[in-house]
């Protein structure tokens, strides 16, 4: 029995270096591998494992990864450029104002806007997190919705699914000019780099926006961001100017 238990363990950590090189998504396959771990401890706790196999098995690593993402510069550029694709346009226009998932700004429907004055506010159900959303939004991103329609009909009707946006979004990157290799996903980068966090977002803040399940995976974000980190030093610089010497 032990040694078969002894065995598991080994499976468990080859396991972990078959889906290293198998999964570009790192992150998305530390956190599954964690909850695993997790489960394995909680049958040890309760008496199903003789052995505690989590502690014979390390934790899958999650590497240092680059968040490419659009300045507001090239953002200024993509809205000024001609697009085939107008409701892809203002989708992504959109997700680079919100921070919104494809799969959301897809099923968006016109009745989860919500318009209180001048303040617009999106009332969903994120569709990976399940989790529900009270979002204020701006007016700019607002205008990008386009002209209200019935309660529910959607909002970017006519929306391609991921597996088809691609070329159209390639081409009208290119037109615009930009290099930089871009995805749709991408402008939910930039709602995190170049609007939220270059602005002076906290990251605590930022994290729950975006719904992330570990503040770990906004850091990442903030990493990339240096016009924010060099203001910072220079603000602190100022308030710090003549209060402390060295010898």
């Amino acid at each position: 029995m032990q040694h078969a238990l002894i065995k598991t363990a080994q499976i468990l950590k080859n396991l972990t270096l078959f889906l290293l090189p198998e999964t570009k998504q790192v992150g998305l396959c530390t956190t599954y591998f964690s909850i695993f771990k997790a489960a394995l401890k909680q049958a040890f706790v309760d008496g199903y494992l003789a052995i505690d196999l989590s502690a014979k098995i390390k934790g899958i690593q999650e590497q240092e990864t680059r968040r490419e993402f659009l300045t507001v510069e090239e953002l200024n550029t993509l809205a000024a450029t001609p697009c085939e694709q107008d409701t892809m346009k203002r989708a992504a226009l959109f997700s680079a104002l919100t921070g919104l998932r494809h799969c959301d700004i897809q099923k968006m429907q016109w009745k989860e806007i919500q318009i209180d004055g001048d303040q617009a506010r999106l009332n969903f159900t994120q569709q990976k997190t399940k989790g529900v959303e009270y979002m204020p939004i701006s007016l700019q991103a607002l205008e990008l919705c386009g002209e209200p329609r019935k309660p529910e009909q959607l909002v970017f009707e006519d929306l391609p699914d991921p597996s088809w946006i691609s070329m159209p979004l390639k081409r009208w990157i290119k037109k615009a000019g930009i290099t930089k290799k871009i995805t749709f996903h991408m402008s939910r980068h930039s709602f995190s780099t170049s609007v939220c966090l270059t602005n002076g977002v906290p990251v605590e803040s930022l994290s729950q926006m975006m719904e992330h399940l570990s503040i770990k995976t906004t850091q990442i974000y903030a990493k990339v961001t240096r016009t924010k980190l060099n203001e910072d030093m220079s603000g602190l610089e100022k308030r710090i100017e003549g209060k402390y010497q060295y010898l």
